[in-house]
């Protein structure tokens, strides 16, 4: 066999899968305890000591890792103006495994430097302005940062003849940068990976060696990526197997939605969209989750239409209080694990309907029209779910939190997957075929083929 193990430092525990890949086959998998109180390298020994009483290999084995530990990638980024930039700038930090932390418009005076640094991101996603079109208030944000003398990285990813001057004004103060392609060229166009690219390569330089998650240069040296920006790769390889797909991660404090959808050319008349959908897309619901966000997942339901103000839903409004007060609380008996499964279902129908798109009929000087926003998944052939929540539920209870937000008659004209196979991503396979996804990505099909099947 020739192994790789491919780990996941996360916030909360450290998973690591050991792959065959000439066979494309999982052979062992462990999880221990994020240690980031310590050195995040004792949870990975653990887990490496673990695959190695299974397979004595996976001590020799390549190890490829990717890390959400210490808060994962907070991302700041500022733009010329709210409605095109800044959300496509918003947009991309997303796609490429960030966590938003701080949205700015219109350039940054002494106000906005000390909004965006109490947001305290650990990398500034600059754009602003079309290829060709307003330079000024880039080169103006740039020059601020550089007077500030920022003390974080910088990612440079707006208007191209503004790029030398932008960089010229970072430079002079000291800040460190990666210059990337316009995240926007053209209006309605959005062009994400460069700036993917450019925002991983400071991750690595920058971010994880910045945490001191470890004394050891092991873990630079094995991490590649984000969690998430691994995972998205992981979702575009699914779709190249099983065609468009979406997946749902319910976590304790947020829950974030990918999807992968060939956008139909007939269908773009409908959209109404100055900044339009992109075929990878990534969301993430920062007010939606198991346990810190509980009541806000139950609040957010209920404003949806999705909770009821009946005596079960006042009943799910005290344990979803419960669990925030009490974060590692883990149900006892079969009353607790229903109410997970609800929350559960509640933050995974919010989070996918503020994900896909709507169509609705409304009227205009031609008389009644469809119009259509966002992004259409009722196309969706595969609906994966993950997070421990659904991992640690019987499959038929974990198909039924799913089943919730999937058919033909969801009310609201919610673009929703109308008929979609469910899975459920219990062995983190998504995780590794990201990290096996660039330079093998035979391998990463041929695992995921055996988690999830083909097209």
């Amino acid at each position: 066999m020739s192994l790789v193990v491919c780990a996941d430092f996360g916030s909360t525990f450290t998973k690591a899968l050991l792959v065959d890949v000439d066979a494309g086959t999982l052979v062992a998998s462990a999880s221990a305890p994020t240690t980031v109180d310590t050195d995040v390298l004792e949870g990975w020994d653990q887990c490496r000591a673990a695959l190695a009483r299974t397979e004595p290999g996976a001590a020799r084995a390549q190890v490829r890792a990717c890390s959400s530990a210490g808060g994962g990638l907070r991302i700041g980024v500022v733009g010329n103006e709210e409605l095109v930039t800044a959300e496509a700038g918003r947009r991309v930090a997303l796609s490429s495994g960030g966590r938003v932390v701080h949205v700015g418009a219109g350039g940054l005076d002494h106000g906005r430097i000390e909004a965006l640094r109490a947001s305290r991101p650990d990398l500034v996603l600059l754009v602003g302005g079309t290829d060709g079109g307003n330079a000024e208030v880039v080169v103006s944000a740039a020059g601020s940062l550089g007077k500030a003398r920022w003390p974080g990285p910088v990612v440079l990813a707006g208007n191209a003849d503004a790029v030398e001057q932008a960089g010229a004004a970072l430079r002079a103060g000291g800040v460190h940068h990666e210059v990337a392609g316009n995240v926007m060229p053209r209006i309605g166009v959005l062009t994400p990976e460069p700036a993917r690219a450019a925002i991983r390569a400071a991750f690595l330089r920058h971010v994880i060696g910045g945490k001191h998650l470890s004394a050891s240069a092991e873990f630079e040296q094995m991490v590649t990526g984000p969690t998430p920006d691994v995972v998205r790769r992981g979702v575009e390889r699914l779709a190249a197997v099983v065609g468009d797909v979406a997946v749902v991660d319910v976590g304790g404090a947020t829950t974030d939605v990918y999807s992968v959808v060939e956008p139909d050319p007939e269908d773009a008349g409908l959209a109404r969209q100055v900044v339009a959908p992109t075929r990878t897309t990534r969301t993430v619901e920062g007010d939606l989750g198991m346990r810190w966000s509980a009541e806000s997942t139950v609040q957010q339901g209920a404003d949806a239409g999705l909770v009821g103000p009946g005596e079960v839903e006042a009943d799910l409004a005290a344990a979803a209080r419960e669990r925030r007060i009490h974060p590692a609380l883990v149900p006892a008996d079969e009353a607790g694990l229903r109410t997970d499964l609800r929350l559960a279902e509640v933050a995974a129908g919010v989070a996918l309907r503020r994900h896909c798109g709507r169509q609705r009929v409304v009227l205009s000087p031609g008389g009644r029209v469809v119009e259509r926003t966002g992004k259409d998944l009722r196309e969706v052939g595969l609906l994966v779910g993950s997070g421990g929540v659904l991992r640690h539920a019987a499959p038929v209870a974990a198909e039924r939190v799913l089943a919730a937000s999937t058919g033909t008659e969801v009310a609201g004209g919610w673009l929703l997957p109308r008929a979609p196979r469910l899975a459920v991503d219990r062995a983190y396979v998504l995780m590794a075929a990201g990290l096996l996804a660039d330079d093998l990505p035979d391998a990463a099909a041929a695992l995921l083929t055996t988690s999830f099947g083909g097209a």
